[in-house]
């Protein structure tokens, strides 16, 4: 099963557990959201939103808030003596597409737990006196 979802003024194509970057949206890490603005869903009998599909939405994890590359916008007039030079980079939000729901579904999925990192005892150290 499929979905196309809109959010920031872009169409994604999504999947259960797929990793996507969008423009950064509320939330705190590791929480989920539901995206609510779904056009179609697909598999078996696809269903087409006339705009959006009624009782749909897809379940999302945010791994993380981020910004994107830099990006300098440069203007020169030449024999003016005249330039601007002028950056910025956008505001990113990386989710987890957990599941796609339908008919007004509550997520069932719930944030995956982090891995806890593996602690190495250090080895005592032998003194000689």
């Amino acid at each position: 099963m499929f979905a196309v979802i809109k959010t920031g003024g872009r169409q994604y194509r999504v999947v259960p557990d797929d990793v996507l970057e969008i423009g950064k949206i509320a939330g705190d890490v590791g929480t989920i959201v539901q995206l609510g603005e779904v056009l179609l869903v697909g598999g078996d009998s696809p269903v087409l939103g006339v705009p959006t599909v009624a009782g749909a939405s897809v379940a999302a994890e945010v791994l993380q808030h981020k910004r994107g590359p830099k990006v300098i916008s440069f203007k020169k007039r030449r024999r003016k003596n005249s330039k601007r030079k002028r950056g910025y980079r956008d505001e990113i939000t990386v989710l987890r597409i957990t599941e796609i729901l339908t008919n007004d579904n509550k997520p069932t999925v719930g944030p995956r737990p982090k891995r806890e990192k593996k602690v190495v005892a250090a080895a005592p150290a032998d003194s000689d006196d």
